[in-house]
């Protein structure tokens, strides 16, 4: 076995780097190059100054790894070694990855890799090969343990793509092209003409694939994104139930103004949550399935995650890709035991031969089960309206939500009501004048929404626990996440 081989931890022996540097020095962390830096200036350039010490480091090895502090917060981190023949992975090299997370999770600390590889290294073949599925059994063991974060910053083929693909979050710079084959091999095989950032490149993995969580213009932009997601899951800190936010205006105090004066009027929901939380959230895959926006952000200290519908993409309806990326985000945030607050404006699923086909109903399961299964504590506040099987999977009661409240104006119910006058008064539309069917309508629909679909409906049936004020949001939330205790799950983070 060679030297970097003979490194994979094991049980029963578990590397422990030279003393770490004491957290919270004020000495500026490397400037990150945008050229073809080495590994270990790339490590070095992510975590606090002074804090690095590399283990195994030297002998023209493709990976720099060891351990180091973010924020003061102890963290496991690897490179590839993008000058050594473009990142190639030899079973050394995949050993090295290997027991930087092996000490993570035996550690209870994040990892971190960055990534820039074609993958296995030809020149081993087979024994490469071998390799590359020891990080995937290494990432699998702490899924959901310990919190995984993959930076790719260049080409990332093969393996050294579905590395990425296994942790928790993915940020891709500018620079980066995750892909399993290139676009030479697919020019062979299925004689198709690309390039590597059409077929990988940040557009592609951002809004098509959903692979990517966070997209950086640049390497630095990338190292302040990873370092702001590993304190937001590595460090969620305690809920100060007296804790003020840190600015506020006539939104943040009242986050209801943020609402349009009429309830067929499409918005953004991204102020509306930026509005609640302690400042501005960090969204994760913001550019695919945007219909659902999530988040991580703070409220009174604490992290917490977002999952709430948005009327400004497909009017806040749920669909198949939804149901994959809220799923996923959901289970993640049970994992690590961040509580979940669930804001809930959405007309129903999005109807469609194309949804059906695309596997609405499978993929829309993925979010009842996330849902259903998970202990942390998740708050539901439905603000405008809640409508059908989806109203169930927006973390109903049913579905053992911890709380579930509403605003004045909501609505909730089967459908909205003027389709539930459609079929529950068919025939007296039909027999009326065609003239003052809009007229009939309009008051059988409101007649509709005071009985069957209010708040005090609502509350009656126990669906809602209560009407709150928009105002009352914030505090309502921080004192319902504060007394609800901690809890989290045990279930690993799956690819979903």
């Amino acid at each position: 076995m060679t030297q970097a081989a003979s490194e994979l931890v094991t049980p029963d022996r578990v590397e422990v780097p030279p003393r770490l540097a004491p957290p919270g020095s004020t000495r500026p962390r490397p400037a990150v190059a945008e050229g073809r830096d080495g590994a270990a200036e790339r490590v070095a350039a992510l975590v606090d100054p002074g804090s690095l010490s590399l283990i195994g480091a030297g002998g023209g090895g493709g990976v720099a790894s060891g351990r180091g502090r973010v924020g003061g917060l102890p963290v496991e981190v690897f490179a590839t070694e993008p000058g050594r023949r473009g990142g190639a992975l030899s079973f050394d090299d995949c050993a090295r990855i290997g027991a930087t997370i092996d000490r993570a999770r035996l550690a209870d600390v994040p990892v971190v890799g960055i990534w820039h590889s074609g993958g296995a290294d030809l020149r081993e073949g087979m024994a490469a090969l071998d390799g590359v599925s020891r990080i995937f059994r290494a990432s699998v063991a702490a899924s959901g343990r310990v919190p995984q974060l993959s930076l790719v910053v260049g080409p990332a083929a093969g393996g050294a793509a579905y590395g990425p693909a296994l942790t928790d979050l993915v940020v891709m710079t500018g620079e980066a092209r995750v892909f399993v084959t290139g676009p030479e091999v697919v020019r062979r095989v299925t004689g198709e003409a690309t390039t590597a950032e059409d077929l990988g490149g940040p557009r592609v993995h951002g809004r098509s694939s959903g692979v990517a969580h966070v997209i950086a213009e640049g390497r630095a932009a990338g190292v302040e994104a990873t370092r702001r997601l590993v304190g937001l899951l590595g460090d969620p800190g305690r809920f100060h139930p007296a804790g003020a936010r840190p600015t506020a205006d006539a939104a943040t105090a009242d986050p209801g103004r943020l609402l349009p004066a009429s309830p067929r009027r499409a918005y953004d929901v991204r102020p509306l949550v930026d509005a609640i939380l302690d400042g501005p959230a960090t969204a994760l895959q913001g550019g695919w399935a945007a219909n659902v926006h999530t988040a991580l952000g703070r409220l009174a200290g604490r992290t917490i995650g977002v999952v709430a519908n948005n009327p400004l993409r497909r009017g806040g309806c749920l669909d198949a890709a939804a149901g994959d990326k809220a799923a996923r985000f959901v289970r993640m945030c049970d994992a690590f035991g961040i509580p979940l607050l669930v804001l809930v404006d959405v007309p129903g699923y999005l109807p469609g031969v194309a949804q059906e086909r695309d596997g609405v109903v499978r993929r829309g399961a993925k979010l009842l089960h996330a849902f259903a299964g998970a202990t942390v504590p998740r708050i539901t506040i439905i603000t405008r309206k809640a409508f059908g099987g989806a109203y169930v999977a927006m973390n109903s009661k049913g579905l053992g939500a911890t709380a579930v409240y509403a605003w004045p104006t909501a609505e909730v119910g089967i459908m909205n009501p003027e389709s539930a006058v459609d079929i529950l008064h068919r025939r007296d539309l039909a027999a009326a004048a065609e003239a003052d069917r809009p007229a009939l309508r309009g008051q059988l629909a409101e007649g509709y929404a005071r009985e069957a679909t209010g708040v005090a409906r609502a509350v009656d049936v126990g669906i809602v626990d209560a009407e709150i004020a928009p105002a009352e949001t914030r505090a309502v939330l921080i004192a319902g996440f504060a007394g609800a205790g901690s809890a989290r799950g045990s279930e690993r983070n799956v690819p979903l």
